[in-house]
């Protein structure tokens, strides 16, 4: 996803226009400082938290893994995260405190050429937390951190498959740029899967 201050084909492989990250914000309640926000997901008046994620999460987020669509990594990976890129780590809380979604990224570029773009790793929602334009505050979030950071865009990759996630994206104005051949791997017997890479 290209920033305001880029061309729009800065993503790579890119030549059709893309939403800036300007354009893509909606408000979210409570600043866009790095701490914790709020938003009225459903309509209702009860408050979202969107937070830093922390170590204790680790231990309260397995039903949002339960998805067979979500990628698991073992904790040491969660860790790195959170030890490299805590900002792109971002959780939302319900007001009783179970853990709604996350979302996961990272920094990635070139020191020596000070080129930057901001990587989802993982975003997912809990099922019964889903179709409440949670996915959207997260993307944006960390389209907001990314772009505090200098990045130029933000990249993901999604199974092919997971047509609700790609018609997602698309809404938010991301566009694919590549096929990655067997890019999930399978742990059910079944074959691979490819991946599309959007920006």
């Amino acid at each position: 996803m290209p920033l305001p201050w880029l061309p729009s084909n800065s993503c790579p492989g890119s030549s059709s226009p893309s939403r800036t990250a300007a354009t893509a914000r909606r408000t979210i309640s409570g600043g866009t400082g790095a701490g914790s926000q709020g938003a009225d997901l459903g309509g209702g008046g009860a408050m979202t938290t969107l937070r830093a994620f922390t170590c204790d999460d680790l231990f309260r987020f397995n039903n949002i893994n339960l998805d067979p669509l979500t990628e698991t990594y073992g904790i040491p990976f969660y860790l790195q995260y959170l030890a490299h890129w805590p900002e792109y780590f971002i959780v939302a809380e319900a007001p009783g405190g179970e853990l709604m979604g996350y979302i996961m990224g990272k920094a990635e570029g070139s020191v020596a050429r000070e080129e930057w773009h901001g990587h989802v790793t993982a975003l997912s929602v809990a099922p019964e937390f889903r179709r409440l334009g949670l996915a959207a505050k997260l993307m944006e979030l960390l389209e907001e951190i990314s772009e505090r950071k200098g990045g130029f865009f933000v990249d993901l990759f999604v199974r092919v498959s997971n047509q609700v996630a790609v018609n997602m994206y698309k809404r938010l104005g991301y566009s694919v740029y590549r096929t990655v051949i067997e890019y999930y791997s399978a742990s059910n017997g079944e074959p691979d899967e490819d991946a599309y890479g959007l920006c």
